[in-house]
């Protein structure tokens, strides 16, 4: 190799780092903004607790309750032997065959969402309550869950906004029944 050939490639070798630093640069991504630390510091399962606490027992109120499908009943059943033994796993994937058999039923949306926030997914549990909240009848104790896993789902993500939007939609939620005669 001539003196000169050496010389050629030695400042190709030298430049070889600067330039690969500057391509990667080229790449790089803005950096990330940090995330929004939650407003709450609720254990999933207090979350549950106080989402079906806030539903209470419907007395005096009007409350709307749709025929069930028997195969669907039995998967919901299941779901519940399954969360009290603490199988999560196991009751999300009985709720999703439900939920497989029939999508648009909010009660069964809205189980689904409960068992999403003991599993940590406050993110699929504010999806599927909303999802549900548009298919319900808006009134009773059930859009009272929706209303409280949506609250839930907010504090989880540091949404004060919409934790308090939700909550107060939670009263919303109460209506007298029609009067009998």
């Amino acid at each position: 190799m001539t003196r000169l050939e050496a010389s050629r490639r030695a400042r190709i070798l030298r430049a070889a780092p600067a330039a690969l630093a500057l391509a990667l640069a080229a790449c790089a991504s803005a950096p990330l903004s940090p995330a929004t630390p939650p407003l709450t510091t609720a254990t999933p399962a207090q979350m549950v607790a106080y989402i079906r606490a806030t539903a209470g027992d419907g007395e005096g109120e009007l409350d709307v309750q749709p025929l069930r499908d028997s195969q669907v009943e039995d998967l919901r059943q299941r779901a519940d032997r399954l969360q009290e033994q603490g199988h999560h796993a196991d009751a999300a994937a009985a709720l999703d065959q439900a939920i497989a058999l029939v999508d648009d039923d909010p009660a069964l949306l809205q189980e689904r969402a409960e068992v999403a926030i003991l599993l940590g997914d406050t993110a699929r549990a504010g999806e599927l309550a909303a999802r549900a909240q548009a298919l319900g009848s808006g009134v009773g104790p059930l859009c009272r869950r929706h209303q409280a896993t949506l609250e839930q789902a907010a504090l989880a993500r540091g949404d004060a906004e919409a934790a308090a939007v939700a909550k107060a939609a939670i009263e919303a939620c109460r209506v007298a029944p029609p009067p009998r005669w």
